[in-house]
This record gives structure tokens, sequence and C-alpha cells, in this order.
């Protein structure tokens, strides 16, 4: 029987040594799955992908700046993320009126989003929308241009007294095609980047660009007071700033911004999160096992055994030709210094040495020493005796 101290000593020494083979692997699961937690979190708390003409966004593209001059001003503002939002404070339901519906990037939103949307009891105002977009908000109004030159010097050249009172603005990156009984303003290359026109009792705007409501732009030329004359048509504003439905719609970017700056944070943290992983295994598995210990061999091989082995290897490859370049290599490395020869000795120093020491002639020392390959196994056999036998008469004199 063994002693119960024995059996706990043993239960807990068994059970340091498993902890000591796993606790790598237990630490790297708990950073994994730590990352994973926090990553979440934080997405959570930042769900937000496009922060582009965002109200509440203080970055370049963002425009919290004219939303806080709005909100000074009077203006009561509710900012929405997705269309359901949007519809429940200006659509239909919502009883309201007098409200001014801005979608920052109506690209981004879905057919169904924008046939929705479509439906709202409020003034339109779409930023920089493409054909698509003008499909399903504004079928009147197509693209003229798109992807125009950025220029700082363009006056209103239009009718619409918010932009007289406001002059020269930055002009929108897309022209426009004006429908009937439309004013088309800040034209660009023949077309008009800015248009307004009423469809069906309510007032739809479009702007070719978001730049003069960005926080980066606000402040040059007549920008600011553009957006606040478009924007102030009634005093409850929603502010509609779609997130993207798939990964590959991404927000417009201003100019000079690069892609990365428009990757979420969450990203990162997943990348920074499999770097630590990544980093945590390589030390793992790099770890040092301690100075070389020297085994014994379970076993000893004889000589005879050895070569035995080799010949027959040799034998079942045919393999001639090296086994017979072996012994003669063999034969004449043990012969050179009884000859007095050194190991780079010519062929022909060791056969002249060679026949001057036994009693045949040169020619059969060459042909032993540096002859043909053998061609059967019965000549490698010969081969050996007559190697053996050169040695020994070489060597008895």
């Amino acid at each position: 029987m063994t002693a119960p101290g024995l059996a706990g000593m043993t239960a807990s020494s068994g059970l340091t040594r498993a902890w000591r083979r796993s606790w790598v692997p237990l630490a790297l699961l708990v950073v994994v799955v730590l990352g994973a937690v926090l990553s979440v979190l934080l997405f959570s708390a930042q769900p937000k992908s496009n922060d582009y003409l965002d109200p509440e966004s203080a970055g370049p593209g963002g425009a919290k700046a004219l939303a806080a001059i709005l909100r000074q001003r009077g203006f009561q503002i509710t900012d929405a993320y997705t269309a359901a939002s949007a519809l429940a404070d200006a659509g239909p339901a919502a009883g309201r009126a007098g409200v001014t519906l801005i979608i920052t990037s109506p690209d981004l939103l879905t057919a169904g989003q924008r046939r929705q949307l479509a439906t709202a009891d409020a003034g339109l105002v779409l930023v920089q929308p493409g054909a698509a977009a003008l499909r399903d908000l504004a079928p009147q109004v197509r693209v003229a241009q798109a992807s125009l030159p950025i220029s700082l010097e363009v006056s209103p050249s239009c009718a619409l007294a918010g932009a007289r009172l406001a002059g020269p603005a930055l002009a929108g990156l897309t022209s426009y095609l004006v429908p009937d009984g439309a004013t088309g303003c800040y034209p660009v290359g023949g077309h008009p980047t800015v248009v307004r026109y009423l469809a069906a009792g309510r007032g739809l705007t479009i702007v070719g660009a978001g730049l003069p409501m960005a926080n980066a732009y606000l402040g040059e030329e007549g920008n600011a007071a553009l957006a606040l004359n478009l924007l102030s048509s009634h005093r409850r504003i929603v502010w509609l700033t779609p997130q993207p439905v798939v990964a590959a719609a991404l927000p417009p970017r201003l100019p000079g911004q690069s892609a990365p700056a428009l990757v979420p944070a969450a990203a990162w943290l997943v990348v920074l999160q499999l770097g630590i992983a990544l980093a945590v295994a390589v030390i793992w598995r790099s770890r040092r096992f301690g100075p070389l210990i020297a085994e014994r061999l379970p076993l000893v091989v004889r000589a005879s055994e050895t070569v035995e082995g080799h010949a027959r290897l040799y034998q079942a490859r045919r393999s001639r030709d090296r086994a017979a370049a072996a012994l003669r290599q063999a034969m004449l490395g043990r012969v050179r210094p009884a000859l007095g020869l050194p190991p780079d000795a010519s062929p022909e120093a060791v056969t002249d040495a060679l026949a001057s020491r036994s009693a045949r002639p040169a020619a059969d020392v060459t042909a032993i020493g540096y002859g043909p390959h053998p061609a059967s196994d019965l000549e490698l056999v010969k081969l050996a005796d007559e190697l053996d036998e050169l040695e020994r008469e070489v060597r008895s004199r």
C-alpha cells in the first residue's frame, strides 16, 4: 500500500509538472480572450465607422463646428446614424412640420433606405449624391460631371439669396444638370454644383461637396455663410450621417487625407491584439532549452557489421562505381605514407612509386589504382582482391 503522505506528494508533483507545461499556452489564450473582449467593448462604445460631416465629430472631416454655430443660433439638431432613426424624427409618422433632413453621404445608403427617406415630410439637403442616390431621392436631377477640381474662387452666379449673400465659396466636387424651374449656383465647367428646387411642396437642395461644411474648410471664403444659409430653412434639423453597410463602402476622403485614417479604431485594436499574440508565441517557442547533454548510444555496432551494411546498400543500388572508388581511395590513402608521398601527389607519381615497390608493371598498377569502374559484381570482387594484394606487396618491401 502507498502511504497517504506519499500519494499526496505524488499528486502535487504531477500537478506542478502539468502547470509548468501548460502555463504559457494558457497565458496566450487569456491574452487573446481579453483582447477580443476589449475590442468588442470599444467597438460598442464607438459604433460609428463614418464620421464624415458628423455633427459630433471634431476631426477635419467632421461638422461639429457648423452644428455648434447652428445650435447657438437657436436651431434644434437631432443626430441620426440610421435611416430608421431619421424617419422617426422626420418621416410622415413623426407628425412634425418644418423639418430639414440633411443626408451627408446618401450613396452609403441602400436603395430601399433611400426610397423610404424620399417619403419624409421634410426638406431635403443632399451632400454630393451620385447617380444612384439621385434616382431615389431627386429623380429630376442628373449628374453632369464628377470628380471636379477643387477651386476656392467660384462665385454664386445665381439668384439664390443665400448664395449671393455668402459670396465666393468652395465649389463642389460634382456638378449637376438643372431641371426646369430649379436654381443652379456656383457653376463649374458650365454646370452648377449647388441646386435648389421645389418638388411635391417641399424644398430639395443638392450640394456637390460637403467640404464647405467640414471643420477644415468652414473658415475659408464664404463656406460658413453658405452652409448656414442652406440649412436655415427650418428651425428643426435632422442630421443623418449614414454608416457603411459593407466594409468596402468608405466615407468620402478629404484632400490630403490618407486611406489608413478611414479605418475604424476597432480594426486597429484587432491588429494590435494579433501582434501581441504573435510576439508571445515567438517568445514562448524561442526559449532556451539549456546546454547539450551527452547521451549513451543504446547499442554498439561492430565495424564489420557497418562495412557489411554499406556493402549491401551499394549492392542494392548497383553502385559499383562508388564502391570501387571508395576501395581505391582507402588503399591509396593507406600506402601513400609508406611511399613517402604527400596526400596531394599526382596519379603518375603514385603509380611510379607503387610499380617500384611491387613486381607488377606500371600499366597493371595504373589499371588497379586508377582504371575504369568494374562492370559486374565479379569484377568488383576481383578489384578488391587485387588492391589487397598490391598493398601487401608494397608494405612487404
